[in-house]
């Protein structure tokens, strides 16, 4: 069994679980995908399970964009109720081309694209089987400054971590964080801290990213304070932002700079009440995945990493905080990246990307 096949009997088999009830949306972003597809189309097949697949190109998405009106905007919820109505999984396969295609669609149009079709959103979100990936593309290996085949071998890897042991292997941490009311995050121009107590805890190990490799959960929404500084690039909405640092006051972002296009990161920020304050924290496990390539389905799984998430809180996690946008930057504390502490409740939890309690050491690179 090739690479490919893996990773669809991995979508179809661990993260969907497909059965003979299943009508499966298969959303794809290019023709260079064609090989996972058909390979999709076959597996959820076996299980007696039915398929259909819509290609949709990101320059034409970004045309229709720019010409959204209010009268699209209406279509576009019809269409959405109607795939919820209509299928019970969704697979979302992207592939990269251009970070900065829809740079020139305006915050008023994004909104007015997805006013209408935020709730049905939620829905798929939060009640229905669904799995995001990035077929690997020629834009992610010169990004990652390997070479196509070099690429698609480690992207594939990745994306088919055995992600059982992953998960037996998270449960100590898990319940270490349950128990645990107060964060601090320490590095370079990085000092904050906030409250987790009684969020729950959310291990991700397959079933809706690939890769894949993270827990989570949230901060209570008015207890995060500090300055937290991020060394991650982070392709958001058509711009690369570089160097983000923020500032917290009872859990609001009262200041915020980058070293790029400052105006625009205070649109994203001044988005709605939900966009300045902090939906998920999270902490990357992905042994496979351990430097950025500019694509956040990988760069907030790497291992030494943590992520601390502008916006919309997720439903199995949910701090009460609303938000159109959910904007997961990244910043990795390993040594080679300048290094940093997690401290639970005052006790150093992990340093330099280095878990130091004994019953969370299984979670280190070997």
């Amino acid at each position: 069994m090739n690479k490919i096949n893996m990773l669809s009997k991995k979508i179809v088999e661990h993260s969907l679980k497909i059965d003979s009830s299943d009508k499966v949306l298969i959303t794809y972003q290019s023709i260079e995908c064609h090989d996972l597809v058909l390979s999709l189309i076959n597996d959820i097949a076996e299980k007696g399970a039915v398929s259909y697949v819509k290609l949709i190109d990101p320059i034409v998405n970004k045309e229709l964009l720019l010409n959204t009106n209010e009268e699209r905007a209406k279509l576009l919820g019809n269409y959405s109720k109607f795939e919820i109505e209509q299928f019970t999984a969704f697979i979302s396969i992207r592939y990269s081309t251009n970070d900065y295609e829809d740079n020139k669609v305006s915050s008023e149009l994004r909104n007015l694209a997805t006013s209408e079709t935020r709730e049905y959103d939620e829905i798929r979100i939060n009640n229905r089987k669904w799995v995001l990936l990035n077929y690997p593309s020629i834009l992610d290996a010169h990004k990652s400054k390997m070479n196509s085949e070099q690429f698609k071998n480690f992207a594939l890897d990745a994306m088919t971590t055995d992600y059982d042991e992953l998960k037996e292997k998270l449960e100590p941490l898990k319940k270490m964080m349950e128990n645990t009311d107060k964060v601090r995050i320490v590095g370079p121009n990085t000092d904050i801290t906030f409250s987790i107590k009684e969020i729950p805890v959310v291990p991700c190990c397959g079933e809706s990213n690939l890769p894949d490799g993270e827990i989570f959960t949230a901060p209570v929404k008015d207890s995060v304070n500090g300055i937290i500084t991020y060394n991650v690039s982070s392709p958001y909405q058509g711009e690369v932002f570089s160097d983000v640092s923020l500032t917290f006051k009872n859990g609001k972002i009262i200041d915020a700079s980058c070293s790029n296009n400052q105006k625009r990161l205070q649109e994203i920020l001044d988005t709605d009440d939900g966009s300045r304050y902090i939906g998920e924290f999270s902490i990357g496990l992905n042994p496979n995945i351990l430097h950025p390539m500019g694509d956040i389905l990988y760069d907030e799984k790497i291992i030494g990493s943590i992520h601390f998430t502008p916006g919309q809180a997720y439903h199995e996690a949910d701090n009460g905080n609303r938000s159109r946008i959910h904007w997961d930057l990244v910043l990795i504390q390993r040594g080679d990246y300048g290094g940093g502490e997690i401290y639970f409740d005052d006790i150093l939890v992990r340093k330099d990307g280095i878990f130091v309690l004994e019953e969370l050491k299984q979670l280190n690179l070997l």
